[in-house]
């Protein structure tokens, strides 16, 4: 009989696997070796296997409210890997960009201009050389 906390794991495998399906598995295997290899355990299971999976807001809805909220946190780390995950499930680079835009109100114009400039500009070049090295913006259909 498998535990809830496994049965919680396994959900949070899962719905990382939809928001990043080529990179999920690094992500979990580079907990592996880090000083605190449960860490990574524990993310999946409260992250995603709790939080993600919640009834009430779409998987895509929760990428971009995790977008906002890190902007006005200004954790640019972090904020990186979600504006991938953002953009793996639809999110266009303008919802982005406008997203992060409106947290000026919230969070102020230098916290803004970093996640523009630093972060999300750097994750779209970064996502355009992997393909192929196209130019202009995505935009919503």
């Amino acid at each position: 009989m498998t535990s809830s906390h496994e049965q919680t794991y396994q959900k949070g495998l899962e719905i990382l696997a939809q928001i990043d399906k080529e990179n999920y598995q690094a992500i979990v295997d580079s907990f592996k070796h880090s000083p605190a290899p449960d860490l990574g355990r524990l993310a999946v299971e409260f992250n995603y296997g709790q939080l993600f999976s919640r009834p009430g807001l779409d998987l895509k809805s929760r990428l971009l409210a995790s977008v906002a909220g890190l902007t006005v946190l200004g954790n640019t780390q972090q904020l990186r890997f979600y504006i991938n995950r953002a953009l793996n499930v639809g999110w266009t680079e303008e919802e982005i960009v406008e997203t992060i835009l409106q947290m000026i109100i919230y969070a102020g114009f230098p916290v803004a201009l970093n996640a523009i400039f630093s972060v999300a500009q750097e994750v779209f070049e970064s996502r355009r050389a992997k393909k192929g090295g196209s130019s202009g913006r995505q935009t919503a259909e």
